[in-house]
């Protein structure tokens, strides 16, 4: 299997468990929402970056690279730093994955409100709506 086929399986993977998650009731699940969300959204950037030959076949994502940068802050952003790579919507994509890491750990560890879920969710279906509309672009298909 190739790197972007390996992606393309973790994605499907993970999106049927979010929405597993979602039909049992987001307050009920939002340790598993909160973990596959930011999982996938990894391997979404990941595939999306193969596609366009950004990053090699073997380079890790990490995603605490995305934290989000603070107002006034004087040296670039860790995602900048660490991924190195400009790419089409890149301001975009890195606002969401900001969104969904700073919700990450207490949807996961804490005591989440289903408002916090619910944003975790809405900036994870916008991350895989640009993500997908450009793979399509270039020829590669997800769920």
């Amino acid at each position: 299997m190739t790197a972007k086929e390996i992606h393309k399986e973790h994605i499907k993977e993970h999106i049927q468990e979010i929405e597993d998650a979602i039909a049992i009731g987001i307050e009920r699940r939002p340790a598993t929402i909160g973990l596959h969300v930011s999982a996938c959204s990894i391997e979404l950037l990941e595939l999306y970056l193969h596609a366009m030959g950004k990053i090699t076949a073997g380079t890790m994502i990490k995603h605490g690279w995305f934290k989000a940068p603070k107002p006034g802050q004087k040296i670039e952003p860790l995602a900048d730093r660490k991924l190195g790579v400009s790419f089409p919507a890149k301001d975009d994509i890195l606002s969401l994955m900001y969104t969904i890491e700073d919700e990450r750990n207490k949807t996961i560890y804490g005591k989440p409100s289903n408002a916090g879920v619910s944003a975790i969710l809405a900036a994870f279906q916008k991350l895989h709506k640009i993500i997908k509309e450009r793979l399509h672009g270039l020829g590669e298909e997800i769920e």
